[in-house]
């Protein structure tokens, strides 16, 4: 069998396969094995309470689904109480991502969340900004700078920054993320749309846009996992549309280290573990020994590689 193993940062995972923030809770467990994943990542923890988006919340669409979920919280309180206990049980790395309105707030939960039984904290700064008009902070490389800098004075926990695809300029705002002390990067979240139901000639969303996930946004963030490969140093966990072990290696080749999946757990949630087994199968087929060598290792001429980076850089 190939080694599976790989290491995100300080973070040794057994194999690269994780679920992305959101799309995993602990009812999965009746058909997935826990202990099989290379880590589990928590649905993002907001410190305050609050309700989410008005519905519908959901809408079907072609090539993946959009979502304006709102990242409802019960609060800190309650999440260490009783949202993260059921994870720690099992044999994989606890990642706690974290969602705030504001950098003191992110902060603030990141520090009540470096606890031992916490392997990660990802800071889904994706999410809008309260004090950049609801911008979302990872839009703006000094938005990005500022809030990670601030969750870095209070923690020494590995932290991974969760950056946005809707930026004019992800390579700017990976490099933001490394200077302010993220240990990794996970690229990306989803993309920006909207649904209009023609007979009734309203939105198919509550709050109008939504995130577009699924392997409609596949192309997008594996072209941005490449992009933030060439621009940084970083270990990146790739996500977005990723349904089977060829998705995942598509975006190790891209220079992933490691994959998130999301929208292919609420069609099958046994997914990850199909995956795991196609990277078993994969790794055998074209005599690949240790899985962490396919990062960055696509074939690209470097001339080639140049001359997009530049044009990519010119046209944001």
């Amino acid at each position: 069998m190939a080694d599976l193993s790989v290491k995100v940062g300080s973070v040794n995972l057994r194999n690269p396969v994780m679920p992305a923030s959101g799309c995993f809770a602990i009812e999965y467990a009746e058909a997935l094995d826990f202990n099989r994943l290379g880590a589990l990542v928590i649905k993002s923890l907001s410190p305050t309470c609050r309700a989410g988006n008005p519905t519908p919340r959901v809408a079907d669409c072609h090539g993946g689904m959009l979502n304006a979920i709102g990242i409802p919280s019960h609060g800190l309180a309650y999440y260490l109480e009783r949202v993260l206990p059921p994870y720690t049980r099992f044999d994989t790395p606890v990642v706690a991502s974290v969602s705030a309105d504001t950098a003191a707030l992110f902060a603030e939960a990141a520090a009540a969340l470096s606890l031992p039984q916490v392997a990660a904290i990802e800071a889904n700064i994706s999410c809008p900004n309260l004090e950049a008009d609801g911008r979302a902070f990872a839009v703006s490389p000094q938005d990005t700078f500022e809030v990670l800098s601030a969750i870095r004075r209070q923690t020494r926990h590995p932290l991974w920054a969760k950056l946005t695809p809707n930026t004019a300029d992800v390579a700017a705002v990976a490099r933001a993320a490394e200077a302010a002390g993220a240990d990794a990067l996970v690229m990306g979240n989803t993309v920006l749309g909207m649904a209009i139901d023609v007979r009734t000639r309203k939105p198919k969303l509550g709050n109008v846009m939504g995130g577009l996930s699924g392997p409609a946004i596949k192309p997008i963030a594996l072209r941005m996992v490449h992009q933030c490969h060439r621009a940084v140093s970083l270990p990146i966990i790739g996500c977005g549309g990723i349904a089977t072990a060829d998705d995942a290696v598509e975006f190790l080749l891209a220079g992933a280290s490691a994959v998130q999946v999301g929208t292919a757990s609420f069609i099958d949630p046994g997914v990850m573990g199909k995956i795991v087994d196609g990277l078993h199968a994969y790794c055998q087929a074209h005599g690949v020994e240790r899985i962490q060598t396919l990062t960055g290792a696509v074939a690209i001429d470097d001339q080639l590689a140049e001359r997009w980076h530049r044009y990519a850089t010119q046209a944001a």
